[in-house]
């Protein structure tokens, strides 16, 4: 099971100087043992001792039977997608054999085909996301893997020189350690300290900061350190001087080493060929004579090597030399000999004694014959099958400018990594637009230059993405109608992501008047973009003249997909409004036209019906929305088109947190948070961030809860004013008033929602935060503020006419009434808010009016009525696994000497009678007392009738009854005696 240390092998000098180091690498080698995940940092200069230090990370581990799988980056070779992890990874999983993997579910199967090549078999007849920003999911599949590797034994991954890894590993890496595996798996890393990406540093300090990593910082050697390395094989004084020419670095020192013993005096500095290393003077002299020794045959091997990689193929390092193979045997030998190469893990593989050995040699070699070096290379990759992405290194390095096989070669190497590794992609689509010659045709720019935008914004690299399609809009053709909408259309996305929605409304419109007066399909999309875009900068009232005319505009056309995206915007504008009634009529069109259109019509449209889900969400459409939702996102996966990160994250959630859907809610932020962190656009990740607030504020997670609503906030400082930032003050205030801030809460949603009247909310849940707002003033004791922010959510809730909505300002209504002492009042509003969530099929926010229904009953010495309101919300939302709500409504249960009724979880069955019923059931059996039917009951909790008669039979049996009506007198005694 246990694979050798880091690949340079070979024997190892005496570690010195490191002994902090190895009590902390130890440690945490002791604190795997337990099935926890750790992660070790180790950072220093190029020769300082990162690779032997994890050499005696990788024999300590060894000697503990842990399974070790190591793998490095290369600095030549740092754009195939996953690199550092398929060299650590790769050769192991395809001794072990595919079905080994059997236990992983299909769809990480599918993912780890699509990242190790020895996997590629797993991926038949299995699809995976299209989406640029779900590569997460290729991320999740790792860490299942790595969990399952590790369940007989530790596992210890090294990744050396990771300061080279490609942008795809990087991001795992990263992914890793936010979300860490659930085993035991101590991933270490070797890099140096420059140049870290900006969001791979921010999961290092996150990591750092939960106590999952340990940094360990090297330095040079001190003099008597360097005394205790050198040992006898260099005199005092000479040590002295090597100490001061390496600076006690102690690769240096090593190489400065072999000079003395070769020569048996230090190398005098003296100019060289490899002064471009940034090495001391007197280390590049000692490397320039050790290459001096070699004889021309090996020399010539070791420059092919250098072109051919870091582990290099001998075949292939022969082709780079221009050597036959029986000369490369012969010189292999020699350098093997020389100790300036080390033999791999796999046959006729081979690796340089240190990257800078690799890199000395390349730049020691003539340009001329480097650019006929990498292109043997690529011919004979050619000649094997070799992928594009293989190639491309090489092409890059050889081709001539125009050369337009080069250019087809790079864009394929673009197009092969573009959803897994965007920013590799975004490098050779860069690399293909260089070497295409003026005299190309105009769309073969355009096509790279969109590419490039693409790889870029899936990356959130938006600055670079804009200039690249403002550069493609100033050689569009005028006449490209088609092309130039897309463009332009690109254009204003990317600066949406960016939050300028008053730059991308300008683009757009000057985009429409270049158009002929008569109905295009261009200016129809025109116009949908213009309605969206008055969406995000929250002109709600705007969006209907621009949406009106795309409809109008469509119905001339007669293109059923393109209506249909167009019949849907007037319910979005009018949804945003609050003009309920013209929505649901516009809504009913453009439903039976989406649903009536295949996935084949709708697929170049995928973001139609998630647009008509949100509206949907604003017309208190749920279980429709819910549909549409899915639909699109299926969609948008099935095609890689779409915008599901800024569209369908966000409502699907808040869909399913109304429908009590808690688990599932969250479970899809957590991916869409990780897209989001993926993709850096601001607004995408602080509305994935504030709505996992909201899901975490109700399962009673309260530091998740603010450390999202937090994130949001601040992710949202410098966005312009609109909805976005709005939601995300609104959702912190949320979290701020639960945990005792009324005051801040107050400031925050006001500040960030548009004042009291909280004008940068649309539609109707304009009421759910004033509620929020109520809620703050009555906190403070300002009553006559709650009470107008009360009649402000009435008045929001009577224009819409929505269940809903009134539920939110009655709740609100109810609480000022509660807090003035008017209580039957309470009681009034309270129960008439939870029958319309109830209607609508809200369970949590139903339960939440029954919480202040049975405040009110209890206030009124209603007691029994209390209780019954309480015990039922208490059960909904312990169902919902609203489990903060939960405890809230059995406090006031405490409050009133009642104990929670709390039963016996599913699965668990010893207790007798009534105790004896889970959660669900009783939740179902309080339904059965308030005389609701069965059909009744499975609406309101979202299951089939048959599950309800199955509950039904199992709760007879429990019980002892034979009857609904037995089963509720049962019930109504057990509450009688509870009251006793």
């Amino acid at each position: 099971m246990v694979r050798n240390g880091p690949k340079r092998g070979g024997a190892m000098t005496a570690l010195v100087g490191r002994n902090t180091a190895l009590e902390r690498i130890e440690h945490e080698l002791d604190e795997i043992q337990d099935g926890s995940s750790r992660a070790i940092e180790i950072v220093g200069e190029p020769g300082i001792g990162k690779t032997r230090l994890l050499s005696e990370l990788t024999a300590r581990s060894e000697l503990r039977r842990y399974l070790i799988l190591p793998g490095s980056a290369s600095e030549l070779e740092r754009e195939l997608p996953f690199s550092v992890f398929v060299d650590a990874l790769d050769e192991y999983v395809e001794s072990r054999g595919t079905e080994s993997l059997s236990t992983l579910d299909g769809d990480v199967q599918a993912e780890l085909a699509h990242v190790f090549p020895a996997l590629a078999a797993l991926a038949a007849d299995r699809p995976v996301s299209l989406l640029q920003h779900e590569r997460y999911r290729s991320h999740r599949a790792v860490r299942a893997l790595l969990e399952q590797l590790a369940q007989r034994s530790p596992l210890v991954l090294v990744l050396d020189d990771f300061h080279w890894a490609d942008s795809a590993s990087v991001e795992l890496l990263g992914a890793l350690l936010r979300r860490p595996p659930a085993a035991a798996v101590l991933v270490a890393i070797a890099r140096r300290p420059q140049e870290t990406r900006e969001r791979f540093a921010a999961a290092l300090t996150h990591a750092e900061r939960a106590s999952g990593l340990t940094r360990i910082e090297l330095g040079p050697l001190s003099l008597d350190e360097t005394r205790a390395m050198l040992g006898e094989r260099v005199d005092a004084a000479g040590t002295a001087v090597l100490y001061q020419e390496s600076g006690g670095n102690p690769f240096y020192l090593e190489q400065l080493a072999r000079a003395v013993e070769r020569t048996g005096a230090a190398v005098s500095p003296h100019p060289v060929s490899l002064s471009g290393l940034g090495v001391p003077a007197a280390v590049a002299a000692s490397l320039s004579d050790e290459l001096s020794l070699l004889t021309d045959g090996a020399r010539l091997l070791l420059e092919g090597a250098a072109v051919a990689g870091d582990p290099f193929e001998l075949d292939l390092a022969a082709a780079a030399a221009g050597a036959s193979e029986a000369a490369a045997m012969d010189a292999v030998d020699e350098l093997l000999e020389a100790g300036l190469v080390r033999s791999a893990d796999m046959p006729r593989r081979f690796r340089f004694r240190h990257p800078l050995v690799r890199r000395a040699v390349y730049e020691a070699t003539a340009g001329g014959w480097r650019l006929g070096a990498h292109d043997r290379c690529s011919e004979v990759l050619a000649e094997r099958g070799a992928s594009a992405l293989a190639r491309a290194h090489h092409v890059e390095r050889s081709a001539r400018q125009g050369d337009l096989a080069a250019v087809a070669v790079l864009r394929a190497a673009g197009e092969e990594a573009s959803r897994l590794a965007p920013e590799s992609a975004a490098r050779w689509f860069q690399a293909a637009l260089r070497l295409l010659p003026e005299t190309a045709p105009t769309e073969n720019r355009l096509d790279l230059l969109r590419a490039r935008a693409s790889a870029l914004a899936a990356v959130g690299h938006f600055p670079e993405a804009h200039e690249a399609l403002l550069e493609a809009v100033a050689i569009l053709p005028q006449d490209a109608h088609a092309l130039r909408t897309a463009v332009v259309t690109a254009c204003a996305g990317a600066e949406r992501f960016l939050g300028r929605y008053e730059q991308a409304h300008v683009r757009l419109v000057a985009a429409l008047r270049e158009l002929p007066l008569e109905p295009t399909v261009e200016s129809v999309e025109l116009r949908i973009e213009l309605t969206l875009n008055e969406f995000y900068r929250s002109h709600y009232d705007a969006m209907h003249e621009w949406a009106s005319r795309a409809v109008a505009e469509a119905k001339v056309l007669e293109d059923a997909p393109l209506t249909a995206a167009a019949l849907v915007m007037p319910v979005f504008a009018y949804a945003m409004t609050g003009a309920t009634e013209r929505a649901r009529l516009h809504r009913e069109e453009a439903a039976a036209l989406v649903d009536q259109l295949s996935d084949g019509e709708l697929v170049a449209r995928p973001d139609t019906p998630g647009w008509l889900a949100i509206a949907e969400v604003y017309l208190d459409l749920y279980a429709e929305a819910d549909v549409h939702a899915a639909r699109a996102l299926a969609l948008a996966r099935a095609s890689g088109g779409g915008d599901p990160l800024h569209r369908l994250y966000p409502v699907l959630p808040r869909i399913w947190y109304v429908r009590g859907k808690l688990a599932a809610a969250a479970e899809l932020l957590d991916g869409a948070i990780e897209g989001g962190r993926l993709l850096g656009s601001p607004p995408a990740l602080a509305g994935n961030l504030f709505n996992r607030s909201v899901v975490a504020l109700a399962a009673g997670d309260l530091d998740l809860a603010r450390d999202t609503a937090e994130e949001s906030l601040e992710l949202t400082s410098d966005l312009d004013e609109g909805f976005v930032a709005a939601w995300a003050g609104a959702r912190l205030a949320a979290v701020l008033l639960e945990t005792g801030q009324p005051e801040r809460a107050a400031e925050v949603l006001l500040a960030r929602a548009g004042g009291e009247e909280l004008r940068l909310i649309p539609g109707s849940w304009k009421a759910y935060f004033l509620e929020l707002l109520t809620r703050c003033w009555l906190a403070l004791e300002r009553p006559d503020e709650a009470e107008r922010a009360a009649r402000l959510a009435a008045a929001t809730a009577a224009a819409a006419q929505l269940p809903l909505p009134n539920a939110w300002a009655d709740r609100a209504l109810a609480a000022v009434a509660l807090h003035a002492g008017d209580a039957d009042r309470a009681v009034e509003l309270a129960l008439a808010s939870a029958a319309a969530a109830r209607d609508v099929g809200a369970p949590i926010e139903k339960a939440l009016s029954q919480t202040l229904a049975g405040r009110a009953l209890g206030a009124v010495g209603q007691k029994d009525g209390a209780v019954a309101e309480l015990r039922r919300a208490a059960a909904t939302f312990d169902a919902c696994g609203a489990l903060r709500y939960r405890d809230n409504a059995e406090r006031e249960l405490g409050k009133l000497g009642r104990r929670p009724h709390r039963r016996t979880r599913a699965g668990k069955t010893d207790g007798a009678g009534i105790d004896a019923l889970t959660v669900r059931e009783l939740q179902l059996a309080d339904l059965v007392v308030d005389r609701k039917t069965n059909t009744e009951i499975a609406a309101e909790l979202f299951v089939s009738k048959k599950t309800v008669e199955a509950h039904l039979r199992n709760i007879f049996r429990k019980i002892g009854v034979s009857s609904r009506v037995e089963l509720a007198r049962a019930i109504e005694r057990s509450n009688r005696a509870e009251r006793v």
